[in-house]
């Protein structure tokens, strides 16, 4: 069984009629994604392709079982999007939609838990598993089915690593962004558990950056609870002091959320820390190879 989206998985793709829905709803259909539907208000009764447009998500779920949002909406709508995503009964939301308000985001974080959501996002990638289907703005062709498990908070750095993973003769389990922004949906912890748990994974590719203390808490989590490989990298190491990096989650405050106190958690969990991005699929392949 895979991570994140299996073979029941029936997508329904909200704002699907919009530039970027259409265009990576599109891409997602051409590696085999199962999207059932998709929902522009106002547009009910439409096709885009083949698949049927509804108004409301409700429809989607009601009339061809779709189990999974994708959500390609502008900003200022995107916490009804997901909410009503919620209400009609999806348990897995990915967002890819970047530039919600932080406000906003904590009190839709607040009722993803209460229904016991998994929300990817928002500001992410999405997320892929190699040869069964992708949810998600990622480039396909660059993943490749193997035993890694990838987690990370930056899209352009988790196809970095994907890229270099595969060409270093390893594949990935279940890629996934869990996006850059202060408050998103699930986390590394999250995750972590999920692979830990997934047969089809043997190790973990973790790319965190700077700021905030995520990275702290996953290791104190990864210490106490992972029994696989881990391997981390930290974005953002030669940053100037005081820079505010483009992520929102990427905000040193004092002394916490530096490279060296994320390296330093990491090394004392056990974990493989990774400096330079250029080595990251060598090290993982050089590792594994002696376990």
């Amino acid at each position: 069984m895979s991570v994140g989206l299996t073979d029941t998985s029936r997508i329904v793709v909200q704002g699907i009629t919009g530039k970027e829905g259409s265009l990576h709803a599109e891409l997602c259909l051409d590696y085999g994604t199962n999207i059932v539907a998709g929902v522009s208000p106002g547009k009910g009764g439409t096709k885009f392709k083949h698949i049927p447009v509804y108004n409301t998500i409700a429809e989607s779920v009601e009339i061809n079982g779709a189990n999974v949002s994708l959500i390609f909406v502008p900003s200022i709508y995107a916490c009804d999007a997901i909410l009503e995503s919620v209400f009609a009964g999806i348990k897995t939301i990915i967002c890819i939609t970047e530039g919600i308000p932080v406000h906003d985001m904590i009190k839709v974080k607040r009722i993803v838990d209460t229904y016991k959501v998994t929300l990817i996002g928002p500001n992410c990638p999405g997320i892929i598993v190699p040869g069964l289907a992708k949810a998600g703005i990622m480039p396909g062709h660059i993943f490749k089915k193997g035993k890694i498990g990838m987690i990370s908070r930056s899209g352009t750095l988790l196809y970095e690593a994907a890229d270099q993973v595969v060409r270093s003769g390893l594949g990935i389990s279940t890629a996934l962004g869990i996006g850059g922004d202060p408050i998103v949906g699930t986390d590394y912890m999250y995750w972590l558990n999920q692979f830990e748990a997934n047969s089809e994974t043997d190790a973990i590719v973790l790319i965190g950056e700077i700021g905030g203390d995520m990275e702290e808490r996953a290791a104190a989590y990864i210490k106490k609870n992972i029994k696989k490989p881990v391997f981390a990298f930290i974005a953002g190491r030669s940053a100037p002091q005081g820079k505010r990096m483009g992520h929102a989650g990427a905000i040193i405050m004092g002394n916490t959320g530096t490279v060296e106190s994320k390296d330093a958690a990491f090394t004392d969990a056990g974990i493989t820390v990774i400096t330079q991005l250029a080595q990251i699929g060598k090290t993982i392949h050089d590792k594994l190879i002696k376990i």
